[in-house]
């Protein structure tokens, strides 16, 4: 496998897993012939030109666009099998870690990696135990005739990608803990990101914009810099043309829109005026 890491603003980074060899049928777990089977589902309703699938499949893209680009990352990663495990140990499977060294220096690339894989944890054993809660009692939409019941089945749906983020993170530990990632600096993207960022992120840029962060840095809030994206739509294609990985262009397009959108959000905040209380 190959874990790419890239940068879509100065503290916010695209985790993608590309598996190099895709397991034969007769191999795949059900979880795994469910999902390819859901896939082809999806992707015939959305060739209809009109119904009620074609109305499910535009709110439920819509829908699936605003669930953060970090958990797609933990899903792009297989789960950690027993026999993936032993050949991972024995060295048969091997797991390269790609990065730009422009931004990432390979001394901190493992470490970028394990956060990743390791930050979103508790949030995703949180959300899959309510959507596990939530599902029987949406089980009753059932008796409405004709349409699916689609409130059970979102929720099936959430609970299966949390628990794949869980599994994805569990796999990433692992190969952290037991150093089994092969560091491999990318020349493709050092040349994509050098005139998008003069060096090096430094840890003031990388501060996460948190109510934790800000305790940490109180009293000298100078040393924190402002958030700047790097990616944008067309620098984010040209990235995936360099790197031949098409697959890749949907899943940056999603993290790049989220960033700037977040971004802007935030500015728009910071702009308004303080609410002022009315004197009695």
């Amino acid at each position: 496998m190959r874990f790419f890491l890239l940068p879509i603003s100065t503290r916010r980074t695209l985790l993608y897993c590309q598996k190099v060899q895709v397991l034969p049928t007769n191999k795949q777990t059900l979880v795994d012939k469910a999902a390819v089977r859901a896939a082809q589902l999806w992707s015939g309703w959305e060739q209809k030109e009109s119904g009620w699938q074609k109305k499910v499949v535009l709110y439920g893209n819509s829908l699936l666009k605003r669930i953060p680009f970090e958990e797609w990352g933990l899903k792009s990663v297989p789960p950690l099998s027993t026999r993936r495990r032993a050949e991972e140990v024995l060295g048969k499977d091997k797991n390269y870690l790609i990065y730009p060294e422009t931004l990432i220096p390979t001394t901190k690339a493992v470490n970028v990696l394990q956060t990743l894989g390791t930050e979103r944890e508790a949030l995703h054993r949180t959300r899959l135990m309510w959507c596990c809660v939530g599902m029987p009692i949406s089980a009753p939409f059932a008796l409405v005739p004709v349409i699916p019941n689609l409130p059970f089945f979102y929720l099936l749906y959430r609970a299966w990608s949390h628990w794949r983020a869980l599994a994805g993170g569990k796999h990433i530990q692992f190969l952290c803990d037991k150093n089994l990632l092969s560091l491999t600096p990318s020349p493709v993207l050092g040349s994509i990101y050098t005139p998008l960022h003069p060096g090096p992120l430094t840890s003031k840029e990388q501060i996460a914009d948190t109510d934790k962060a800000s305790k940490s840095t109180a009293g000298n809030s100078k040393e924190s810099v402002e958030e700047r994206m790097l990616l944008s739509q067309e620098n984010g294609r040209q990235l995936v043309k360099a790197l031949e990985i098409p697959e890749l262009e949907v899943e940056l397009e999603r993290a790049i829109w989220q960033v700037e959108t977040a971004m802007q959000r935030k500015q728009e905040e910071k702009s308004k005026p303080p609410d002022t209380e009315k004197p009695k």
